[in-house]
């Protein structure tokens, strides 16, 4: 009997241990440092009261570039936009769909292509003369062959990167994807004659950047499990990756995800976002387009995509919005198409097209898939602006899980109707207000702001308070908060 007492005390401790755990985990503090935290997930929030998260969708801006050539196609795609600089890089694969003889025909090989703005906002295509395209070389083709599938290329920010490297890409098809490097982002070459990374299914947008974090390389490819889906591994060299492993979501993907999308947030590199196009199948028909799709290929003419929206601290377990990020908006309008919505990858810094106002952020959907041409979209939303903890007029209130901070002002990205307010209360961990930054010592706050400084009656500083165990208490009225920061 003793020995089977023993056996039920063991057993009893291992079972209480994940909830001794979990409840150690409920009470810590969050230590935010000086660090962006936006509100895309619930890391920070404790309670809502009258208030909820709510997912905004860019707006609709210009069609920022047409790609109508011979070498484009109508199957443009798995596009990637960077800065450089003064420079704004973009990289898009050409292809053509023929669907003229009732067969899905592809009458030329892909290939990559290149084009270049200074705003993010009108964009050229340099006759870059280096690939022949039918007799000729006045194109903006940088590559041809091994590669041309997918090829997404970035800036390696790595401090140890060789100068001979100091563009990456990954690239390929099939077989798996080939490393490749640049030193100008124009001229490309392999860094090894094989595949680097073999495991997956690869026909997609296939990435990875430097993670400054957690200091080592990060990629994303496609793989099939219960549809298609996204796996993940790392490197310290760029050449030997770890072994890929599953992407986990909370909850469920809710449909397959084609591309993933997944970039560092450069203004919040802890936290990853992905804009994944997520592939909805066997929806059925809408317009002619998609009956002239079906007559070659039932599957795609029957077929959706539009775009989504996930977002992770670890790098490995998305939270999943389970609202599209981009519609396909209006069926007259032609992107209710398998193969339409496909954001590019990566998101850039614009000039808004108000004087005197913040940057925006920037990025560029595919329209016009199947079609003569193609073109690439660009949308546009506020700094931070992916989420917010938004109320009604009737008020709402956030209350922050226990945190401590390092700075000396408090700083909010927000926005209000103009009888509307955000008013801030920062508490003890017990809950109780801190004398000096009570509600009734924080008056209305309204406007529109992605760096507005919360003022108490006796000032903004609070840094006598960095250190210590707090909580944010905000209570809202017909107001959105994006984002906040303590700063020095």
């Amino acid at each position: 009997m003793a020995d089977h007492n023993v056996l039920f005390v063991c057993c009893a401790l291992l079972l209480a241990l994940p909830l001794a755990c979990a409840r150690a985990k409920a009470g810590e503090v969050i230590d935010v440092g000086s660090r962006l935290e936006l509100f895309v997930d619930d890391h920070l929030v404790d309670k809502l009261k009258g208030a909820s998260r709510v997912l905004h969708r860019p707006t609709e801006r210009e069609v920022a570039i047409a790609l109508g050539e011979p070498w484009e196609g109508n199957n443009c795609g798995y596009v990637t936009v960077f800065q450089d600089g003064d420079v704004y890089r973009m990289y898009y694969r050409g292809r053509h769909l023929d669907l003229s003889k009732g067969t899905l025909a592809f009458p030329h090989a892909q290939v990559y292509c290149y084009a270049e703005s200074r705003d993010g906002v009108h964009w050229t295509k340099p006759n870059l003369g280096l690939v022949e395209f039918n007799g000729s070389k006045k194109n903006n083709i940088i590559l041809e062959g091994a590669g041309t599938h997918n090829f997404t290329p970035f800036k390696d920010p790595n401090p140890a990167c060789k100068p001979s490297a100091r563009y990456k890409a990954l690239g390929g098809e099939g077989g798996g994807l080939v490393a490749f490097k640049s030193t100008d982002a124009i001229h490309w070459k392999p860094i090894r004659n094989k595949p680097v990374i073999t495991k997956g299914a690869f026909d997609s947008q296939n990435l990875a950047f430097w993670d400054s974090v957690r200091g080592e390389y990060r990629e994303y490819h496609r793989g099939f499990r219960q549809g298609r889906d996204v796996m993940t591994c790392t490197s310290k060299d760029f050449v030997t990756w770890t072994e890929p492993k599953w992407l986990d979501y909370t909850p469920d993907r809710l449909t397959q995800l084609y591309t993933n999308q997944i970039t560092p947030y450069a203004r919040a590199p802890h936290i990853f976002l992905g804009f994944p196009a997520r592939y909805i199948a066997g929806r059925g028909l809408l317009t002619p387009l998609n009956r002239r799709i079906a007559s070659v290929s039932r599957r795609c003419g029957t077929d959706y995509s539009d775009t989504g929206f996930i977002t992770s601290r670890n790098a490995t377990r998305f939270d999943v919005w389970p609202e599209a990020f981009i519609r396909p908006g209006i069926v007259e309008a032609g992107r209710w198409v398998y193969g339409d919505n496909y954001v590019n990858w990566g998101l850039v810094e614009t000039k808004s097209d108000l004087p005197g106002t913040p940057p925006e952020l920037s990025l560029y959907s595919t329209e016009g898939c199947w079609r003569e041409a193609m073109s690439l979209r660009r949308y546009t939303i506020r700094l931070d602006g992916f989420v917010s903890v938004a109320a009604p007029f009737k008020g709402g209130e956030l209350l922050t899980k226990p945190i401590k901070f390092a700075g000396k002002e408090l700083v909010l990205n927000y926005a209000t109707s103009a009888a509307g307010s955000v008013r801030v209360e920062i508490r003890d961990v017990e809950g109780k207000p801190i004398p000096g930054y009570t509600l009734r010592d924080c008056p209305e706050i309204f406007g529109d702001s992605v760096g507005q400084v919360v003022a108490w009656k006796g000032g903004s500083d609070v840094s006598k308070l960095a250190g210590k165990p707090v909580r944010l208490r905000f209570v809202l009225k017909d107001a959105d908060l994006y984002s906040i920061q303590f700063r020095p």
